[in-house]
């Protein structure tokens, strides 16, 4: 392997951490790690599909509610029990519903939609934190151009992603010099959440052409490579995969 693409290796032997791994980004991103020989495990709510991936991927299964912050935190010290350490904790849990005009949607499902997007996060890097800090590691976070960009219909998901976004730069602040600390914009992907706000139909976003959508696979991949020294001059900010040049360097289309 050249020294180009020795990212690659980045999580060979590392306990790796990754909740909302059921489906879409974490699901491909818990295949691309356990291809890369992390060892992995994958939280979520209790599902088919969750239990199947970890048995495909010989993954810990870990059901979890991110908002409840004594299961996350059991998630990451069950890590620590299996493999002795947490090298890596991707918060990818999150939900795009309710959609709707702010007048107008419940207020209840607007709630939970933080309580998973925002506070779900701080769960993830708080019982990340406590036992990564002294070790080093990577925490990163999935984030979205909608953290930056004002969106009609989907107030709830603009607001939490701008939140975990600055979660990640006063994390970075606070053990950036111990650990990577990260956000990934990953641009429109072809995923379940996707097909969700195409059906709803509640933002211009919803009217794109499903071609003009991304894999999964792709952010997996530059998850990956924020694992690596080679992502670092993007610690405490984030990385975009709108951004040519990133794409460029992990070999991806334009």
């Amino acid at each position: 392997m050249s020294t180009k693409t020795a990212w690659r290796n980045s999580v060979a032997g590392k306990s790796v951490l990754i909740t909302g791994a059921s489906r879409g980004i974490g699901a491909a991103t818990a295949r691309l790690f356990a291809e890369a020989g992390a060892k992995l495990g994958l939280a979520g709510r209790p599902s088919e599909a969750l239990s199947a991936l970890a048995a495909e991927l010989d993954a810990k299964l870990l059901p979890c509610d991110v908002t409840d912050a004594a299961q996350v935190e059991a998630a990451v010290q069950a890590m620590v029990a299996a493999h002795g350490r947490l090298d890596v904790m991707i918060n990818n849990a999150g939900v795009v519903a309710p959609q709707g005009p702010m007048a107008e949607v419940d207020p209840d499902a607007w709630s939970h939609q933080i309580d998973v997007n925002l506070k779900g996060v701080f769960h993830g890097m708080r019982a990340a934190l406590a036992v990564m800090q002294a070790a080093g590691g990577t925490i990163l976070t999935i984030g979205t151009g909608a953290a930056h960009t004002p969106r009609e219909g989907i107030s709830a998901y603009c607001a939490s992603k701008a939140g975990a976004l600055m979660l990640t730069k006063v994390a970075h602040l606070e053990a950036g010099e111990q650990l990577r600390i990260m956000s990934l914009s990953p641009g429109s992907v072809a995923t379940d959440m996707q097909a969700e706000i195409r059906d709803a139909g509640a933002t211009p976003s919803s009217a794109l052409d499903w071609s003009a959508h991304i894999p999964p696979e792709w952010p997996a991949l530059a998850l990956l490579w924020m694992c690596s020294p080679e992502a670092d001059a993007f610690r405490g900010g984030e990385v975009s995969l709108r951004n040519a040049e990133i794409r460029a360097t992990l070999g991806l289309g334009a």
